[in-house]
């Protein structure tokens, strides 16, 4: 695979990570300038954010924890020449759901979808990871 494939998805996740986190910034300058909150009631991670706020911070932060994997595996393949088609094809599924769950995270954040979203990305994420690793100590 070329390195632009294999890298495509990567790229994907790692915008949608900066539209949240640029969706974020835009949403508390407005509320702390506006005065919907306080710096001082914010200032050591108090949860005193508005609702929706608080909604664009968590879809944020969900795309640092569970991606990182993603990462550390797209590195990995790339630099073991381990990142085939079938690397690929799961990568853009990961990155698929992980753009559907933001996206019910930020508009109705329907907790058994989210879920249901997120189950199905850690699956992909561990069948890509098993694969790697049984690739890895077998030489395949």
């Amino acid at each position: 695979m070329s390195i632009q494939a294999v890298l495509l998805p990567l790229f994907v996740e790692v915008a949608l990570t900066f539209v949240l986190l640029f969706w974020m910034a835009r949403l508390n300058v407005a509320a702390v300038r506006g005065g919907t909150v306080r710096s001082q009631d914010i200032a050591l991670r108090e949860p005193n954010w508005p609702a929706r706020n608080r909604q664009i911070q968590n879809a944020y932060h969900n795309q640092l924890e569970l991606p990182t994997l993603f990462y550390v595996l797209t590195i990995l393949s790339i630099v073991l020449r381990h990142a085939d088609l079938l690397f690929v094809l799961l990568a853009w599924v990961f990155v698929a759901l992980r753009c559907l769950q933001a996206f019910v995270h930020v508009t109705d954040n329907d907790v058994p979808r989210r879920g249901a979203l997120f189950l199905a990305g850690a699956l992909v994420l561990a069948v890509m990871w098993a694969v790697f690793a049984l690739r890895i100590l077998l030489g395949i």
